[in-house]
């Protein structure tokens, strides 16, 4: 099933493409003439990754916020986090970096109803990336991962992503992961 992408004004100034999001990889490849195999690894990695970044890293890992704060989430991630359209959420925006590279680019809408008890620390995570939280807290579950393929201005920006809800009885929290060339060209096939 295909779900399009509609740009709020504050996502206009957002560091992440236009993105066409497909329940599934097959369902994406069908719009797509070969998903690359490179993209393919990364779109179907388990687990953490950040933790996966982390072991392609030779010398360093870092995590920079390019921004955060109430923002309006577009109409398609309100309508797939199930929150009245016009409504503020926490929006992350952030670039996770191997050995000095962006690798990835990551948006994260957080409802203001999440943020309320425990979950007031998502707004305070700073540099740390929200992967180590999340998987170090068990109530977080991930649900089943979309696949984006992007509408890349240039060269330099990502043509494919991922995201997932993630829920807890804090709440849910809707995480965006767009594969970076950088991050394809130096680790097609994950740590090498």
């Amino acid at each position: 099933m295909r779900r399009g992408f509609m740009p709020s004004r504050d996502s206009e100034r957002s560091c992440i493409p236009p993105t066409i999001w497909h329940r599934s990889l097959a369902a994406a490849s069908l719009k797509v003439h070969g998903i690359k195999p490179a993209s393919r690894y990364w779109l179907q990695l388990e687990g953490s990754l950040t933790k996966a970044l982390q072991l392609c890293c030779q010398h360093s890992f870092h995590v920079e916020v390019v921004r955060e704060g109430f923002l309006r989430p577009t109409r398609e991630e309100a309508l797939t986090l199930n929150i009245p359209q016009r409504q503020l959420a926490w929006i992350r925006e952030v670039r996770l970096c191997g050995d000095g590279e962006p690798w990835v680019l990551a948006r994260t809408i957080i409802p203001r109803t999440t943020l309320d008890g425990k979950g007031r620390r998502l707004r305070h995570l700073g540099r740390m990336p929200l992967g180590a939280y999340l998987f170090s807290h068990r109530q977080w579950r991930r649900g089943p991962f979309e696949t984006g393929l992007c509408q890349a201005r240039n060269a330099s920006q990502p043509d494919v992503a991922r995201r997932s809800c993630f829920n807890s009885p804090e709440g849910s929290l809707l995480v965006g992961e767009y594969f970076l060339p950088t991050l394809l060209a130096a680790h097609p096939l994950g740590r090498t």
